[in-house]
Formats: structure tokens, sequence, C-alpha cells
């Protein structure tokens, strides 16, 4: 009977606890400070939590032996036996309050302790029954190991201090696992009396302190005598410092997207972030006195694809010149940089390889008409030349014939976060600047040369998400463009480069955004990639603002730092490339009539086999004064020879600059059966179907000027079918049609004709 009785009490009582532990649960919720630490799980930067406390949270395996020894030994040495209350404690604390009439032993536990610190009180019984109910709760839900741990992130130190980590690296500036028996026993004492056993203030009494208890260890031979003894001849050097601060940039953008995760391990090398800081801050110095305040670096170690160094400002601290802007995610104009990225494609297209021509001259995309950055052209040339020298009217050619589309897509896979949101409105003018991009997705993209055309995402913290790579380039493409962007002689070369004699190996290209309001430099070898801009947050441009003097050497010097003197060898050439040899004049296969070839690579299946076609036969009288039309060719007195097929655009580049080149003589004028060969004809301005908007007031006119071959002499203007003027092919005419809709033909000295309609209006 009375064991049933004991029975029904037992299981009444576990019912009434299980019924009051769900009606009143104890939440367990601290708030912690957000530490960032490096890769090798130092601390880079350390926030304040919300309640503005240093309180970091401390990992079981932080806790070392000695720690766990010592904070036991000292606050409750039956903590891993008892329920969470110390029965023989608590009598004993009861009866000596009670003959002492006054409160001078509280026989709290390590869970005690906790529940307290999470739910503070006023000292009372009442108080203190509570306490011993939360006790039990809190040894229901949660292992022995697991409540020390919350005992040493709550403990406090003090001031805003909490938790033995913070109070580690705030005044000894270490983790808690490499403390020394001294230092554990000094953070170990400093919670019971902090005011008057604060660190850097009242050292050598805290050491007198601590040394009391050390000998009391040394007494119970806790530990061994020696270590005691070396641990109290140890001195007390501690003071408080200011919490670590390095990647501030960085530190800021994970904590706002991991808000609640109180340590975040990131990939950063902490000997390398900091040398960079100190680098771009220094050489950032330089530049003051230029009026350019600002700089940003991205490294990324191209194995891996984890980020080692984000520098996102020259000087976090200086709010005068917006230091705490990220230039790693500012969206900013690329100038050049996308180049590469578009000749790649091209590649893969078949449309080029490196030593097909272009034409560098006057062009008129549909009204765009880009001038390179030096204001020269340089006629024919080659992709290698084109773009080791950053040419923008070949590149605007090759994209006007690839289409943008093809760019943006590929723009799209490198997860360009605003060309996806401009790309209804991108055209021609991209490929030299006319977009949006940040640090962090050239720097990205330009890994993927040094990653055999696979595309990566960066990332930032210790077991990323795991991404597939995406196939962006191939293998060819990427080595093709690898081989141009390293040769040495360019002119984004900087002017003081013998510094660089050690310099590894890299392949690098330079951008300057319109208006010289960014600098960028962007390099890479078998090792990292690293992304340099160079500007003023607040969009002011500066003349002497370029990437080759201003974004490269900075680069170099960072790639000195990294990898200096590296002998790792370059990316080797995939067996998929092929050479072959093709016709210096224009980078295709030679023809019969092609005299001078040059050995190329190129894809086998992709790259174009159209042959030459610089050269066309063509008829001509015996001293080459009068071309002839198969229907006015003379039975006698007439050759055939082959001429110069070129277009229409470089015979007028090579009139205006007086340039000497072989012609095709003018086309027999007795002949009455012309062929009307619009192509050779083109009006380049105005623009089919744009909108003119002219001035009354200021006598603006409209501009009429157009392109034709070798073998022109004579345009003639209609404005509205009305003859307005005649030129030559290099003249323009200029002139005030009426408003709306205007007719604008040209018509040459061999009957060929060009239409093209505007709308004109007037202010």
């Amino acid at each position: 009977m009375r064991l049933m009785k004991a029975v029904w009490i037992f299981l009444s009582s576990a019912g009434l606890m299980l019924l009051l532990d769900l009606l009143f649960p104890f939440r367990v919720e601290p708030h912690y400070s957000t530490l960032v630490e490096a890769a090798d799980g130092s601390v880079l930067h350390a926030f304040l939590n919300q309640e503005d406390k240093w309180r970091l949270y401390t990992e079981l395996s932080e806790i070392s032996p000695t720690l766990r020894t010592t904070l036991i030994q000292k606050e409750d040495r039956w903590f891993y036996y008892h329920p969470g209350v110390n029965p023989l404690a608590l009598g004993r604390a009861f009866f000596t309050n009670l003959s002492r009439h006054q409160r001078s032993s509280g026989a709290s536990t390590i869970t005690m302790q906790v529940v307290r610190l999470l739910e503070p009180r006023p000292r009372t019984y009442l108080s203190k029954g509570i306490e011993i109910l939360r006790a039990f709760q809190l040894e229901a839900h949660y292992s022995k190991d697991e409540i020390l741990q919350l005992y040493v992130n709550l403990v406090p130190y003090g001031s805003n201090i909490e938790g033995i980590k913070a109070a580690s690296l705030l005044y000894f500036q270490k983790p808690p696992e490499v403390l020394s028996l001294a230092e554990v026993m000094a953070l170990t004492i400093i919670p019971n009396r902090p005011n008057s056993l604060r660190p850097g203030k009242s050292n050598a009494y805290l050491q007198q302190e601590r040394n009391r208890w050390l000998q009391r260890f040394k007494e119970k031979k806790l530990f061994d005598s020696q270590t005691i003894t070396d641990a109290m001849a140890e001195p007390l050097t501690a003071k408080r410092v200011a919490a670590p601060r390095s990647a501030p940039h960085l530190s800021l953008r994970l904590k706002k997207e991991f808000p609640d995760t109180p340590i975040l391990k990131t990939t950063l090398q902490r000997s390398r972030q900091a040398t960079l800081e100190k680098l771009t801050y220094n050489y950032a110095s330089r530049l003051k006195a230029m009026n350019i305040h600002n700089a940003a670096v991205l490294v990324i170690n191209n194995r891996t694809m984890a980020v080692e160094a984000y520098v996102g400002s020259s000087d976090f601290n200086d709010n005068s010149d917006g230091g705490q802007v990220d230039g790693i995610r500012a969206v900013r104009s690329p100038g050049s940089t996308l180049k590469p990225l578009l000749y790649a494609t091209a590649f893969d297209a078949g449309l080029l390889t490196p030593k097909s021509v272009l034409y560098d001259v006057p062009t008129n995309f549909q009204g765009f008409e880009p001038e390179n950055f030096d204001q020269q052209f340089h006629g024919k040339v080659s992709v290698e030349f084109a773009l080791a020298n950053s040419l923008n009217v070949p590149a605007v050619q090759v994209l006007s014939e690839l289409g943008p589309a093809a760019l943006i897509e590929k723009l799209r896979k490198a997860e360009f976060r605003t060309i996806r949101k401009q790309s209804s409105k991108l055209g021609l003018s991209m490929i030299l600047g006319g977009c949006g991009v940040t640090l962090e997705e050239l720097t990205t993209l330009f890994a993927s040369f040094a990653n055999q055309g696979q595309f990566s995402k960066a990332y930032y913290l210790q077991q990323p998400e795991f991404h597939n790579p995406v196939s962006l380039l191939s293998e060819e493409a990427t080595f093709l463009i690898n081989q141009i962007l390293t040769q040495p002689i360019r002119p984004d070369l900087p002017n003081n480069y013998a510094y660089t004699y050690r310099l590894p190996r890299i392949a690098w290209k330079t951008g300057t955004s319109f208006g010289k309001k960014d600098a960028w430099s962007i390099g890479y070898n078998a090792h990292y990639t690293v992304g340099v801009w160079i500007g003023n947050f607040s969009g002011e441009g500066v003349p002497e603002l370029n990437g080759a003097n201003i974004a490269t050497p900075l680069l170099f010097e960072i790639f000195n730092s990294i990898d200096y003197n590296s002998t790792a060898q370059w990316f080797a050439q995939p067996p998929g490339l092929s050479h072959r040899k093709v016709c210096v004049e224009t980078g295709r296969v030679p023809s019969a009539f092609c005299t001078h070839s040059v050995e190329d690579y190129y894809i086998p299946g992709v790259s174009s086999a159209r042959s030459c076609e610089h050269k066309k036969r063509v008829w001509v009288d015996i001293r080459r004064r009068l071309s002839y039309c198969p229907y006015c060719l003379p039975e006698t007195g007439a050759e055939q020879v082959f001429l110069p097929n070129d277009p229409p655009q470089l015979t007028q580049y090579y009139e205006n600059r007086h340039i000497a080149y072989e012609k095709i003589p003018p086309h027999n004028p007795a002949c009455t059966r012309v062929l009307r060969n619009a192509s050779a004809l083109k009006i380049t301005y105005p623009v089919e179907g744009s909108t003119y908007r002219l001035s009354r007031k200021d006598q603006t006119r409209l501009a009429l000027t157009a392109q034709a071959t070798s073998d022109t002499k004579t345009l003639y203007w209609y404005v509205n079918d009305a003859l307005v003027s005649s030129t030559t092919p290099q003249q323009s005419v200029f002139c005030q049609p009426a408003a709306g809709k205007v007719k604008i033909s040209c018509v040459d000295d061999q009957g060929r004709v060009q239409t093209v309609g505007v709308q004109v209006s007037y202010e």
C-alpha cells in the first residue's frame, strides 16, 4: 500500500512538473555578438550584440580541459553529479543564513547561475525558489556540457563584457582554448568581484587573488605542483583593448546576411588580409594629391574559388571620402574590361581567330560612333592587337557581328545581376562600359579564364553551398585569351614598372570608364585572380585616372605580395587547339593571290574556314587607268589583275588621312550598263529611322556623310528628291530640311543609290 502511494506521489509530481514545463517553458535565447573569423580560426572582426554587450559565443571545443577543471572546482565541484541543485549545499546555506540573520551564502550551482543570468530577478527567497525550479527545467532539456557552455558564454566580467571568450579576447588578445593556467585562473575569479578585480586597473590585486586560489589548487593537488608554481610566477599584464576590426566591409556584409549566426567562419587569410589592407591604404594615400581617394581589392584562390582577401575601401574609418562604402559591391561602369569575354565568345562562335583582321577606322554603327582611348585609329589590325591594345572600334565591330544578346547571355551565366536587369536596354555601347558591373562580378568572371572557361561563384564562408560549375567558355577560347593578355608589350603596361622584375607571370586587362570615373585592372595566373578598382565613390572623374597607370601598379604590387617570384607552370595548350597558315591581310585561309602568310591558332570544326577575299579579279586597260565590267569589256587592250577588295570604311580612312594604297581604277565612263551595287555605297549619317531635333535660333544643321568604294569620285545628295549638293566621298554636306518626315538619298558617279528616312523637328 505504501509502495503504491509512493508511486502515485511520484507520478503525480512528475506529471505536475511536466505540466508546469509545458505551461511555463524556459526559453534559452541569449543574444550573442557576431564574430567573424579568418580561415585559421583567428578573430577578424567582432560586433556588439543588440544589447550593446560583448557576448561572444564560445564553442564546446574552445572550453579547454584546464578551463573546465578550474571553473568546476571553483564554482561547483559536484556539477556533473547533481540534478541542477545541490541539496547539501542548499541546506547548509539555509541554516548558515538563518543563524547569522543575513544572506552570506547562496549555494548556487552552475546551473542555477545560468538561470539567474538568463532570467535576472531580485535576490529574494521567492526568486531562489523559482531559480531552483528553473534549474530542474534546464537540466531536463540540456546536457551538462551544454549548460557549462551557456555559463561560460553568459558569465559577467564587468562593464559590457560577458562570457569567457569576450574576456579572453579583450583582456588577453587570444582565444580561450590557448589561455595559460594563470590566465584561466584570473578569468575564473573575476566574475565574483568584477568591479574590484578589473584587469588593467587592479592587476596587482587580481594577481594576489589569483595566486591565493592557485595555492588552494596546489594543496588539493588539482594540477601538477610545478605547473601551479609556474602559473603563480607568471606576471599579469592584462589590459582591455579594442575589439578586432579587420575586414570591416565583408564583416558587415556577412552580419547583415546572417544576423542570427554568432560565429561566421570565413575563407579570408588573416595575414594576407592585413597585408593588403595596409598596401591599399598606403597606395591610395599617394593618390590623394591627384584627387583620387578610394580603392577596392578582391583576391580569389582559383583552385578553390575561396576569397582570401576583401578590401572594400582604402580606409574604412575615412568618413569624408565614403570609406564605409563597399567598393567590391558598388555598381560601376566596367570600361573595357568585358572585351576578353567578347573575343572569347567570338572564338567559340567561329567568327574569329587571333590573327583575324578587323578595321580600326571611323565607323558609324547605326548612330553610334566609338573612338579609342587615345583618340587615334590604326587601320587594319589583328584581333590579338586589338585586344592587347584595348581598341574600341574593333570591339564594337565584333559585338555588332556577334549580336549583343550573345554577350548578355554569357554575363547572365556569370551571374551579373545588373546586366540581368538592364538586358532589354543594352546595345553595342555595353562593350565600352555602357552597363553596370561590380568588382566582385568582374573578378569572379576573370577567374573563369584561369579555370578553362568553367564559371564557379566565389564564396566567403567555409563549407559553402555546393554549385556545379557552369561552362561559360571553351578551354580553347580561354587559352587564346590567356596568351593575348599575357603579352608584355602593350599600352596598358604602367609607365613605372621596373619594380616588377620578380612579378609572377600573369594575364591582365585594364579598363577606364567614360569620364575617367573608374580605373580597373583585373589580373590572374594559375593561383590567384585579383581585382582592383580605383576612383572616387562620389563619382567624380579625374583626368589622370586610367586603368594602366593608376590601377595596374597596385595590381602588380599585390601579385608581388601574394605570389612573389612564383614559378608556377602556365596554362597548357588544350588538345582541341591546332595551328594553320592564314593570310596576313585578313587572317583567313590563304587564296591563290595571297603572298604573305603567318601561323595562327584555330579550333578545328569551329573556326571559320572561309578563304581570303582581300583581293578581287578586275579587268583594266593596259595603263590601269580604267576598269571594265563584263558589259563594257573591250575585245583587245584589257588585262585581268588582282586588286584590293577593301570595304568602303577602310578606303575612306585611307583617303581622309592621305595614306597611299592601291586603288581600283574608275569604271569605264562610256559604259551604259553599270551594275547597281548598293553595298558599295553606305549612308553613315543620318541613321535610318532616327529623330533629329534642330534649332533655327542656333542655326544647327543636319550632317550628311557616306562611305563609298575607292573608284567613286563624286557623290550626289538629295533631300526629299531635290538635289542639295555634290561632293567628294570624303566631304560632309550640311542642310536644314523641312520639319517632318525627310527622305535622304545619296547617288555616286556610277549610279549606285542608297536612301534613308528620318524625322526632323525644330525648337
